[in-house]
């Protein structure tokens, strides 16, 4: 419950004040967002709860041991320039999804083009209907709307595509060896680093909405990481020297994804086969992959074909997957 109360916009709007790392008073906190000192006291004794760690002076004040740069919307956009023009980017404290919200958007309006990402999402999504686990500062979350002419069938590779455009702006942005994992995760030495939902809407032919959710660790507290049932790690681990910015990454990751998403819709993923088996971990390893039905198939990866499926050699023969979960065939 004290997570809950944290990240209210009250929770938000008091921890943005001591994001800037200085001593804040009781007094002059309360007096900024309307409420007594003893609740602004109760507030910031939950924050902890949250992943934040707080240092009081009596008689003085408040203040974030390690100061948070909260997701600002103006940062995003300056830093994206004119890099992606069409995109329409909102930032929000808290949501329970964006996906889900987006899907519900898409019901009255249209979300082509449209990116919502949150600081706090208190009911995020994996695939197969799995819990996201995120923390507020700590996590890059959002989701973006694109419209295709195409129908399903067309998308099938998407999840792979998008995949490549992550890689390419990690890069970018100055990490190395991250790597894919089909279908839809991002690793780094086989710990998972983030992952990607895709949910498609339309008719079979088409047109279709994509809406793309992104998931990435930034910086997972133990407590977080406690949670997840699967070896994870987080960029602050990869390169402990570097200051993220999770706007200017964010920036990055948008200027890839709107490249790659106007290509795709001319292309689909074909282009991207070639670099998606660089980037893969497990290409030409001998895995494990656990079937939708409770079946297990094994075999070297071959790769991926033009429509996303995962290629197996069995002893000669060739077996085409279209969904399941990897792992590496160990002994």
């Amino acid at each position: 419950m004290a997570a809950t109360s944290v990240l209210s916009p009250l929770g938000f709007a008091l921890l943005r004040r001591l994001s800037d790392g200085k001593l804040h008073s009781g007094e002059a906190l309360a007096a900024a967002t309307g409420v007594t000192r003893a609740r602004v006291s109760q507030i910031l004794s939950a924050s902890e709860a949250a992943g934040f760690t707080l240092e009081r002076v009596r008689g003085v004040g408040y203040r974030l041991v390690d100061p948070v740069p909260f997701l600002d919307r103006d940062a995003i956009v300056a830093a994206l320039r004119a890099t992606a023009p069409r995109l329409k980017i909102e930032v929000a404290d808290s949501v329970d999804s964006t996906s889900t919200e987006l899907l519900r958007r898409a019901a009255r309006q249209a979300v082509d083009r449209q990116v919502l990402v949150a600081e706090w999402q208190t009911a995020g999504r994996g695939r197969r209907g799995r819990k996201w686990t995120a923390v507020a500062g700590g996590s890059l979350t959002f989701s973006l709307g694109w419209r295709f002419e195409q129908g399903a069938g067309f998308l099938a590779g998407l999840s792979l595509a998008v995949g490549v455009a992550l890689g390419r702006a990690l890069d970018a942005a100055g990490f190395k060896d991250i790597q894919l994992k089909w279908p839809n995760d991002l690793v780094h030495r086989h710990c998972k680093i983030g992952g990607i939902l895709i949910e498609i809407s339309g008719d079979a032919l088409g047109p279709a909405l994509a809406i793309i959710g992104v998931g990435l660790n930034v910086r997972l507290p133990s407590t977080a990481r406690r949670d997840i049932a699967q070896p994870v790690t987080d960029l602050a681990a990869i390169d402990k020297e570097r200051a993220l910015d999770r706007n200017r990454l964010l920036a990055f990751i948008l200027a890839e994804l709107y490249e790659l998403l106007e290509r795709y819709a001319r292309e689909g993923f074909a282009p991207f086969v070639a670099e998606w088996q660089r980037r893969h971990a497990l290409q030409k390893k001998p895995v494990r992959v656990l079937l939708p039905d409770g079946s297990v198939a094994a075999g070297d990866v071959v790769g991926v074909d033009a429509s996303g499926a995962l290629v197996l050699d069995q002893r000669g023969r060739r077996v085409r997957l279209v969904s399941g979960e990897v792992s590496l065939r160990r002994g």
